[in-house]
């Protein structure tokens, strides 16, 4: 299969070196004049949780295929496109003339409708999912992170088998076990909010690395994220469907305590916090702003997100 990667970032690479190890035919496309800039081979040392129950760390090299164009006939199957959230509807229209009836996999945050989200792509095209991967560069250029044996994935509308299949069998290839989500709209609307929950947090203790084990920083960070889903029931997410993933926010005590164990004890969960820096960060920003606008357009109060914003 035919992979084109937008962006050689963490998550890009992450995946665009476990699809080309699974003998994918894998390019990265980049903006014009960033390959000269970019340092090759890249090293990466990554906690791989398809490794063993609770990943093991490998430090390895890829020297990912970059282009700076791409064209409809260039026979692309599968596009893979990750970025913020407030990144993503540029990115489609970026993307929308150049890559054809290729299958698109959204992967991350999206709090916009989705049709809307990845026009004038047909939304018939995409497939949402998240991603279970994470990290950041080191000063020497090095891919710092960790990835999850898992991903989840889904459609907006009844995908044809075609799309459906072709993304999943691009991740099973690759080592990776599939979640198919019925309901991947209200499971992304709930992932914002939590981690709208956990970026408010990450104000007050200077990032998400500074919440490894801190298990108060955890249980109020759920508890924001409970305010929260008022916000996102407006929008029409029906929470009992998805009340396995609500959860930690019904007892945040008891999540947060527990979750701050694991990411003591736990490696992979441990990498999974500590893989993420500055709260202040674009993407951490948009999510607050926005889900923020939603919830004052609701006429839905969030007192523990309005302090976390300000600062008391």
């Amino acid at each position: 299969m035919r992979i084109l990667m937008l962006g050689r970032g963490v998550i890009a690479s992450v995946y665009g070196q476990a699809f080309e190890q699974a003998g994918h035919d894998v390019v990265h496309h980049v903006r014009p004049g960033r390959t000269a800039e970019y340092r090759e081979p890249l090293a990466m040392d990554v906690l791989d949780g398809r490794r063993g129950p609770v990943g093991r760390r490998t430090c390895t090299t890829y020297r990912p295929r970059l282009r700076e164009t791409s064209e409809p006939d260039d026979g692309v199957d599968l596009v893979v496109l990750s970025v913020g959230h407030h990144q993503l509807q540029e990115a489609a229209a970026f993307l929308a003339p150049r890559i054809g009836d290729a299958t698109v996999v959204v992967l991350g945050n999206v709090w916009d409708e989705l049709a809307t989200a990845v026009a004038p792509i047909p939304v018939e095209q995409v497939v949402f999912g998240f991603p279970g991967a994470g990290g950041g560069f080191g000063a020497d250029g090095t891919l710092h992170g960790a990835v999850l044996r898992s991903i989840t994935l889904g459609a907006a509308v009844t995908p044809s088998d075609r799309r459906g299949a072709e993304a999943r069998a691009a991740f099973r290839q690759a080592g990776f076990t599939l979640r198919d989500e019925g309901d991947i709209r209200g499971w992304l609307l709930l992932h914002f909010v939590l981690d709208a929950g956990m970026f408010s947090q990450a104000l007050a203790t200077g990032g998400l690395m500074n919440m490894v084990g801190d298990r108060r920083a955890l249980r109020e960070a759920f508890r924001t994220a409970r305010e929260l889903l008022p916000v996102i029931e407006a929008r029409g997410v029906d929470l009992a469907r998805h009340r396995t993933a609500v959860m930690p926010t019904r007892f945040p005590g008891v999540t947060g305590a527990a979750l701050g164990l694991a990411t003591v004890v736990v490696p992979m969960a441990r990498a999974t916090l500590a893989a993420h820096g500055d709260p202040h960060a674009a993407e951490p920003r948009a999510v607050l702003r926005d889900v923020t606008r939603t919830a004052r357009a609701s006429g839905i109060a969030t007192p523990r997100l309005d302090r976390a914003l300000h600062g008391h």
